[in-house]
C-alpha cells in the first residue's frame, strides 16, 4: 500500500471511529482487510493512542473554533496531521501538509483545504 492510500484508508478509519461506539481493531477491519500496511496501522493506532494530546494541540491553534464544532472531516484530517507532525520524525512538515490537503480534495471540499491548512501552518 504506498503512503497515500494509507493515509486516505487512515482517514476512513478514523472518521468511522469517531462516529461510532467501534473500537480501532472493529474499525480497522471494517476499511481495511489484513494483512495490514504498516504505516497505516501506525497512522491509526498513533492517533487514536494519542487523540487527547493531539485535540489539544489542535485546539490551541484553532481561533473562534472548539475541536467539537469543526466538521468532522477536517478534524479527522488534521488529527492524522498533528500526529504525523508530533510523532512522526521520517516524513517532512511541509509533506505531510501537503498530504492533509489533498486529503481533503478527496473526502471534503476546496474550503476544507484552505481552513486545514491555514490551522497546520501554525504548527512550524
Amino acid at each position: 500500500m504506498k503512503r497515500r492510500e494509507a493515509r486516505e484508508k487512515a482517514i476512513q478509519t478514523l472518521f468511522q471511529l469517531d462516529n461510532s461506539e467501534m473500537n480501532v481493531d472493529e474499525a480497522i477491519g471494517y476499511i481495511v482487510e489484513t494483512p495490514l500496511d504498516s504505516f497505516y496501522e501506525q497512522l491509526v493506532r498513533g492517533t487514536a493512542e494519542h487523540l487527547t494530546e493531539i485535540d489539544s494541540e489542535i485546539t490551541n491553534k484553532l481561533e473562534n473554533w472548539t475541536i467539537d464544532r469543526l466538521p468532522k472531516i477536517e478534524r479527522t484530517v488534521l488529527r492524522l496531521a498533528v500526529y504525523e507532525l508530533l510523532h512522526n520524525e521520517e516524513v517532512p512538515n511541509r509533506v505531510i501538509m501537503n498530504e492533509a490537503i489533498e486529503l481533503c480534495k478527496t473526502f471534503g471540499d476546496e474550503k476544507s483545504g484552505r481552513f486545514v491548512n491555514g490551522v497546520l501552518s501554525k504548527f512550524k
